[in-house]
C-alpha cells in the first residue's frame, strides 16, 4: 500500500503557504513542495490533502493510505462535516477526489511522524518568499 504524508504550512494566518506531500511505498519516492500564496494554516492543509489526491490519481496510485498530523482534515473527512463553511468547497472536492480510489485510509499521525511533509511545506513557504 502506498503510504502519502501531507502537510500544510503557513507563515503567520494567513500568510505565505506551502504545501508538502511525501509519498512512499513506491520504487521511487515522491516529494511534492508547493508554494499556495496567502491563506490561513487550515487552509493549506487542506490544499496539500488535494494535491496529494490528485497526483496520486494522475499516476494510477488507487491504494493509499494518507498520514496527517491535521486533525481538522483527518475529523473532516472522517466525519464528512466540517463546522467552519469556508472549507466546504474544499472538502467537497476532496469526497469527488476520494471516491475515484479503490482503496482509501486517512489516519491522523503527531507531527513529529510527519517531519518530511512539514519540511516540504515550509521549503515552499520559502520558494513562496523569493518570488
Amino acid at each position: 500500500m502506498i503510504e502519502v504524508y501531507i502537510d500544510g504550512a503557513s507563515k503567520g494566518n494567513p500568510g505565505p503557504s506551502g504545501a508538502g506531500v511525501f509519498i512512499k511505498g513506491i520504487p521511487q519516492p515522491v516529494q511534492l513542495s508547493m508554494p499556495l500564496g496567502i491563506m490561513s494554516n487550515h487552509e493549506a492543509e487542506c490544499r496539500s490533502l488535494l494535491i496529494a489526491l490528485q497526483y496520486c490519481l494522475e499516476h494510477n496510485f488507487k491504494v493509499v493510505s494518507f498520514r496527517t498530523d491535521s486533525q481538522l482534515v483527518e475529523r473532516a473527512l472522517e466525519k464528512q462535516y466540517v463546522k467552519n463553511k469556508t472549507f466546504l468547497p474544499l472538502l467537497e472536492e476532496a469526497f469527488r477526489l476520494v471516491e475515484q480510489f479503490d482503496l482509501f485510509f486517512i489516519k491522523w499521525i503527531p507531527s513529529s511522524q510527519n517531519k518530511v511533509a512539514d519540511e516540504l511545506a515550509r521549503r515552499a513557504i520559502l520558494q513562496n518568499e523569493q518570488r
